[in-house]
């Protein structure tokens, strides 16, 4: 990765990632999160028009670009490469969504996949029976490997469906806390679940 410093908010994201990805620098990784959080999250809530799938969103897209950080070049500003990564996020989710909503699958590879929690109106073949199963018992799978912390915000979200808020007042965390969590965990499951994978 060469040094772009063609501006300094350039110059300044790049001192920011070479901390991160070179000295695992939690600070740095804070840094560059709040630096653009709200402007990833206000394009979000523009596009799905909801505020709670807007955080998730916006948490899933800086989860993948820490986790991909040393394939950014810096021929493109960071800010332009993140909200790339924000956009093809929204997309996948609006594109699965109108398939089956209320997803709490982790793909691993990169995007989110979705389980179907509400009724189907097509009646689904035997394949697909197995293969929906098959997918929600290695979600569960990965989740019981997560540490308790991590595994009760992901319960609380994903299957008692609380809101942030409700989670913060549930396990008597800050907001910010209960989001910075949730962001780990999913991390987390994406690395388990290639695991899981080769164990079913």
């Amino acid at each position: 990765m060469e040094n772009p410093c063609t501006t300094e908010k350039a110059r300044r994201d790049y001192v920011l990632l070479r901390k991160a990805l070179d000295q695992n620098d939690q600070k740095a990784y804070a840094e560059l999160m709040s630096l653009y959080r709200d402007s990833i999250y206000i394009m979000l809530m523009k596009i799905v028009k909801n505020s709670d799938d807007a955080e998730d969103l916006t948490l899933e897209t800086f989860g993948k670009a820490f986790r991909y950080l040393d394939k950014y070049t810096p021929q493109y500003a960071f800010s332009t490469w993140l909200f790339r990564i924000a956009v093809n996020n929204s997309i996948d989710y609006i594109r699965h969504k109108n398939n089956s909503p209320q997803c709490i699958e982790e793909d691993l590879s990169s995007t989110p996949m979705l389980i179907d929690r509400s009724p189907s109106t097509t009646t689904p073949t035997p394949e697909q029976e197995v293969m929906d199963k098959q997918r929600v018992r290695m979600l569960q799978l990965a989740v019981e490997q997560l540490p308790e912390k991590y595994r009760k915000v992901v319960e609380l979200r994903y299957y008692q469906e609380l809101s942030y808020d409700e989670i913060a007042q549930e396990l008597g965390l800050s907001l910010s806390n209960v989001k910075i969590q949730l962001m780990r965990a999913k991390n987390m499951l994406s690395e388990i679940m290639v695991n899981v994978r080769n164990a079913i």
